[in-house]
């Protein structure tokens, strides 16, 4: 096996690795658990001012 023949084989096995990926990034079994990371950063926000809100109570 030459160079030329190795860079073909592993450039196939990336693009199916890629399409891959692609696939199970975009399955309906995965909606549910992505939805509920992508509103992390905001729940975030939240909890951060519900503990100063509550810490401000607490040392008053």
């Amino acid at each position: 096996m030459d160079s030329t023949e190795f860079h073909i084989y592993w450039t196939l096995a990336l693009f199916i690795l890629f399409i891959a990926i692609v696939i199970w990034a975009w399955s309906s079994k995965r909606k549910a658990e992505f939805d509920e990371l992508a509103h992390l950063p905001l729940d975030e926000d939240k909890f951060v001012a519900e503990t100063k809100k509550s810490e401000g109570e607490n040392n008053a």
